[in-house]
């Protein structure tokens, strides 16, 4: 083979799907969708490699490294090469050039960041490279009625609705307690400052797709929280986003709601867990629920765990790692 390699350009995208077919996993998928031109806005390097035959170069891999507005810290990489190119050394050249782009990199950031399934060709490049697993995440359907109904108060329509709420998506409040849950469970990759209108544009308003959002409150006001008023009942202890998908069929059981479950982060881990439990038993009373569980996310876990275990809740596809320097 006779290699060569050269930037990104326009059309690529077509002549890799020829060599590539589809992709092999989920992950492979999307970042596919992240070759593209170089930039600097945001900062963005992709190389393409060339097999050269009779005077005729055809693409057959790529590489790209970019900056992220979430979780700066680190740089996304990806790296594919056509079946019948692979171990000859043609990912770790592009890896390589990768690398050496990211030292120019206007940030300062050199680390690599990629996602990947285990026990595939995509994992096994990563670990041969030195990237490591920094964590797991899994999408999970927890079943209709897989936990039992709370019962707030007395019991009474007006106890519950004092601790059940639906609230707007734009609501300053539920915006405070998603954005400072999302940077105590993503420690492991900072996702650095999140401000109110970052939280909305990512996880509330329309773009995102977010249509619906309801709240588990405290019994009363409480002293936790970061200055933001609550209103006149308490504190926000959980909330949950739902998110509109593709298929008109949501909320039945073949298609069940996206939802981000969540919780207030300075309550302790057994309020943590109980509040989570509570909202999750109402929202997946009637139809099947799919969220995105990482191992970080602890209550989250400590309620879903002991579901899969029952047969009451399922892994949807792979577990992914998130790998990095």
């Amino acid at each position: 083979m006779a290699i060569q390699y050269r930037e990104w350009r326009e059309g690529d995208d077509l002549a890799l799907l020829e060599v590539w077919g589809d992709p092999e996993t989920d992950q492979a998928g999307q970042f596919r969708g992240t070759l593209a031109p170089s930039g600097n806005a945001p900062w963005r390097r992709c190389i393409v490699a060339e097999d050269v035959v009779d005077g005729v170069a055809i693409p057959v891999a790529a590489g790209v490294v970019h900056e992220a507005s979430l979780h700066p810290e680190r740089l996304w990489a990806y790296v594919e090469v056509a079946r019948d190119h692979r171990r000859a050394g043609i990912g770790s050249t592009l890896l390589m050039m990768l690398r050496r782009e990211a030292e120019g990199s206007p940030s300062g950031v050199t680390r690599l960041r990629c996602k990947v399934e285990p026990g595939t060709s995509g994992a096994a490049f990563a670990e041969a490279a030195g990237l490591t697993p920094i964590q797991h995440t899994r999408l999970v359907v927890v079943e209709p009625a897989a936990l039992k109904l709370p019962v707030f108060g007395d019991g009474s329509e007006e106890a519950a609705s004092e601790r059940i709420e639906d609230l707007a998506t734009g609501s300053v409040e539920l915006s405070d307690v998603v954005g400072r849950y999302y940077s105590s469970v993503h420690g492991w990759d900072s996702p650095g400052e999140l401000g109110i209108g970052t939280v909305q544009r990512l996880f509330l308003d329309e773009l995102s797709g977010a249509h619906g959002a309801i709240v588990l409150r405290a019994p009363k006001a409480s002293a936790f929280g970061s200055g933001v008023p609550a209103s006149r009942k308490g504190k926000i202890q959980a909330f949950a986003i739902s998110y509109a998908q593709e298929s008109p069929e949501q909320g039945n059981a073949d298609h069940p709601s996206d939802v981000f479950l969540g919780h207030e982060p300075e309550l302790d881990a057994d309020e943590a867990q109980a509040a989570v439990r509570d909202l999750l038993a109402l929202i997946a009373y009637q139809y099947p629920v799919l969220m995105e569980v990482d191992d970080s996310m602890t209550a989250l876990r400590a309620v879903v765990g002991p579901l899969m275990e029952a047969g009451k809740a399922r892994r949807q596809g792979a577990e992914t790692s998130v790998v990095s320097d």
